[in-house]
């Protein structure tokens, strides 16, 4: 059994996009699912095959120039002490050309979307 599942899905999308992989395979859950809905729509990843009703869903990952959309993630919350930002703490996450994943309570938002819902959260990680 995995300790922190969001941290286990993005090394194993790390994994697999650094050794050419075009899908990687996960265990579903609902947060891995809206993760992943994130990820997809800001190009990170490729497309996300939550049609089935299997336990495990599958993503796509993206290339570009022979090189994996994503050069790195740094987890900010983990379940040994949990990170909480207001509205007023969200920062560009690497002067813009990154992004930062919140769990607030209107879902899981970008921190572009919680600074325009006037909402903080947990701040779940960064990726860029």
């Amino acid at each position: 059994m995995v300790n922190d599942p969001i941290s286990d899905m993005l090394v194993r999308l790390q994994n697999a996009s650094m050794v050419g992989k075009a899908r990687v395979t996960l265990p579903r859950s609902q947060i891995k699912l809206a993760i992943a809905d994130i990820l997809a729509r800001e190009g990170y990843i490729g497309e996300v095959d939550k049609k089935s009703k299997d336990i495990n869903f599958t993503i796509g990952l993206v290339y570009k120039n022979n090189r994996p959309a994503f050069g790195g993630f740094k987890r900010i919350s983990k379940p040994s002490r949990r990170m909480y930002l207001g509205v007023r703490d969200v920062k560009p996450v690497k002067r813009g050309h990154g992004l930062l994943v919140l769990s607030t309570p209107a879902g899981i938002l970008t921190g572009k979307e919680a600074m325009v819902k006037r909402v903080g959260g947990e701040a779940l990680f960064e990726i860029w």
